[in-house]
């Protein structure tokens, strides 16, 4: 069972502190990259994995889905969305995404963001994915890139010319990584970008696009604090979608 962090009340105190928890998807700088990579949703059926506050959930309704269930494990994190929340056509449901049970190809649409990364595997999930979609459904999701996840010292480094460089270490030795992010003992896993497209491929899954996601010139001026993930990507995300 993935570590339920976010109802640890530092984390969720820092957490509720950040952009992306203020202003929701405006506050994500990686969702008009990710955005563009979600299907036509008019009349979808639409599941958020690690849904959060219920940010993509709302915009999902309002991009024309049907129906959107929003997946969390935090106690937390649904009684947020709930308060958010005022539409019958969204329903929010507790549940760990390792246990998580999905219907037959129920879905349009299977999305996550920034969720993946707390899971020890990728494919039991994927291949419950891959049953519950649709023929031409989509799984679009964002995770921490693997440059990032991979590093036991997690932090710009300087070398004895001055320059500066990116902490990364045992980039091939898949497993936990243990960080202080908000809270003491963050429990995180690192795999290779290759273990988790070949997780995929071998869920019958078709890869349609991989975005190791980085700021835009524009934004870094917006917010500066943007320019050292022009340097190495934080995030990748990636659309894959199952056969007709």
């Amino acid at each position: 069972m993935a570590q339920n962090i976010y109802d640890n009340p530092a984390f969720f105190e820092g957490y509720a502190q950040l952009p992306r928890s203020v202003q929701g998807l405006d506050g994500a700088p990686e969702w008009a990259a990710l955005k563009s990579m979600l299907p036509d949703l008019s009349g979808k059926s639409v599941i958020d994995l690690g849904c959060g506050y219920g940010w993509f959930c709302r915009v999902a309704r309002e991009m024309g889905a049907s129906d959107v269930t929003g997946i969390d494990i935090s106690e937390k994190m649904l009684a947020r969305a709930a308060e958010l929340t005022n539409d019958a056509n969204i329903r929010y449901q507790r549940s760990d995404l390792e246990s998580l049970h999905l219907d037959e190809n129920s879905l349009d649409l299977v999305y996550s963001s920034l969720a993946l990364h707390y899971l020890p595997e990728l494919d039991t999930l994927f291949a419950k994915v891959q049953r519950a979609l649709k023929p031409g459904g989509s799984l679009v999701f964002s995770m921490e890139h693997p440059i990032y996840t991979c590093a036991t010292r997690q932090g710009w480094l300087t070398d004895d010319s001055g320059a500066r460089f990116w902490g990364v270490n045992q980039y091939q030795q898949e497993g936990q990584r243990v960080s202080n992010w908000l809270a003491e003992g963050v429990i995180k896993y690192h795999r290779t970008l290759g273990t988790t497209l070949n997780a995929l491929i071998g869920a019958g899954l078709t890869l349609a696009e991989v975005n190791e996601w980085g700021p835009t010139q524009g934004q870094i001026d917006a917010w500066p604090a943007l320019a050292e993930e022009a340097e190495r990507p934080m995030l990748v995300l990636i659309a894959a979608r199952k056969a007709q």
